[in-house]
Parts: structure tokens; sequence; C-alpha cells
């Protein structure tokens, strides 16, 4: 039995608990349909209790479930038995950034958009450094040399065989912070440009001229899943990293990133304007 499920067993179970309450079943039917009891269901759904491929399927077919794709996508999800990097900062970083690193690892999609921070994929090392350096409470220096180290490793998304795409919408705003001084600030867009090269990798700029837009005042994370249900949206905190996953909240953070990006200069012409601020500095 699990006592400290990650976020995607946690996530695999609410779906499934999902499937079973629009089947209008019971806990207790549903275990009696899997020849068990109420208890295992309940565990499953809390994430406490794993289960196999084959009984993610059982339950979706119990559930009266048509959609093959989401069952198989469910099914995928307790395949994956292997440690991910991320659990070597168990005991050292707050559960939620391991449930983040783990997201972005199995994602078939990220995208994100963000108003005064370079994202946490695209930032360079010393970047990073100086924004953990602003945390509050401060940060001993052990604890941001851990969060350093674990942010640069989540990049690996971005450099491994089959690469994720990724899409950045950056404000014109977070161009111009320039965290650690003007000397970091610099390497720091010369990576932004070098990055936004990939031929996986999309940097538009929201420029100032934009006005406001949909969003403005937070930061988001999107992580697109095999199939929509199962998409997951991250908000960054001042406490810590927030999930959402409800149908609703999913669909209104599409919207909000469609709009945003609609504002947003073409990939060249946000290049254009990198290459400006960095004359400025």
């Amino acid at each position: 039995m699990r006592t400290n499920p990650t976020g995607r067993q946690l996530r695999l179970g609410t779906e499934l608990r999902k499937l079973r309450e629009r089947a209008g079943l019971t806990a207790t039917e549903a275990g009696q349909l899997l020849g068990s009891n109420q208890t295992l269901i309940s565990n499953i759904e809390a994430g406490r209790a794993g289960v196999s491929p084959e009984r993610v399927r059982a339950l979706a077919c119990h559930y009266d479930c048509p959609d093959k794709s989401l069952v198989e996508s469910l099914a995928g999800m307790p395949g994956d038995r292997k440690r991910g990097w991320w659990e070597e900062y168990r005991e050292i970083l707050p559960g939620a950034l391991l449930d983040l690193a783990e997201v972005e690892h199995h994602a078939a999609r990220l995208c994100t958009a963000i108003t005064v921070h370079m994202p946490g994929l695209l930032q360079t090392t010393d970047h990073a450094r100086e924004t953990f350096r602003q945390v509050v409470p401060d940060l001993s220096p052990p604890d941001i040399e851990h969060r350093v180290s674990f942010r640069i490793k989540r990049q690996t998304v971005l450099f491994r065989d089959q690469p994720t795409p990724y899409v950045a919408l950056i404000h014109e705003a977070a161009l111009r912070m320039q965290f650690g001084g003007p000397a970091i600030a610099r390497a720091q867009l010369h990576h932004l440009l070098t990055m936004s090269e990939r031929d996986h990798i999309t940097v538009k700029v929201l420029p100032f001229t934009a006005g406001g837009f949909p969003g403005s005042g937070q930061s988001i994370f999107y992580s697109s899943g095999p199939v929509p249900q199962l998409d997951t949206v991250h908000l960054d905190q001042s406490h810590g990293p927030v999930f959402l996953d409800a149908e609703a909240q999913l669909a209104k953070y599409r919207v909000l990133l469609e709009r945003m990006e609609a504002k947003a200069l073409p990939p060249q012409k946000s290049r254009d304007l990198i290459h400006s601020v960095i004359q400025d500095l």
C-alpha cells in the first residue's frame, strides 16, 4: 500500500473515479464487479493501491466507457514502473515539484505563458539561481543549489531522442527583467534565442504594444496528455505549484492560451525583439 502516491498515480485514480461516477456505480458496486470490495476501489481511486493495465481496462469495461483512446491512455499510466530521475529529490524538495517533473516527462506537448519570469525549461543555470535567491522566506545555499539542479534536469525533456514539442509565450516584460544584472540577463537572452532555433521549440513574444490580454496576471503551464481528458494545467503560486485537471478548467486555459498566442509576435519577429532587448543591455 502506498503512503505517498505520486501526482500521476493520483491522476489515474481520479480519472477512474470519474468513469465510475459517470456510470452511476458506487465503490461497493464497482468492487463487486471486479470480484473484490469497496476498499480496493477506494484505495485505487486515492492512488494508494497499485493497479495493472489489465485491471484498468476491466474497470473501464465495467464502467461502459466507449472512449477507446482514453481507456488505452489510462491503461498506459501504470505501465512505466521505472523510477524517474526526480525520485532522487524525494526527501529534498516538495513533492509538488517532483509531480511537475513527472507530468513534463510524460507529456505529449508542453506550452507555457509567462509574464515576468523566463520559463523554467528555458532558463540558464545562473538565471535560475538568481530567481531562487528571491524566494521568501530565504532558501539556504544548499537548498538553492538543489532547486537549480532540479530545474536544469527538468530540461532533459527538450533534449532527449524524441524531445517534447514546446511552445513558450513570453511577455516582453520578462525579457527586460535583469535577474542577476546585465551580464546574466544577456546570457539568458542569447540562450533563449539558441533554444528558439530548435525545430521542436517555438518561442513567441507578447510585446508591450499588444496591450492587455487574458491571463496576463498569472503564469500558465499547460501539459497535453495522450488524450485531451488527461491534460494538466500547472499554476506557479508563491506557496508552490497548483495542478488543475477538471474539464471546465482545462477548457478555460486552452482558450486563454489560444488568445494569448493570437496576440504574440510570430517566431522570427519574436527573435528580432529579443535581439533588440540584448542591444539595450
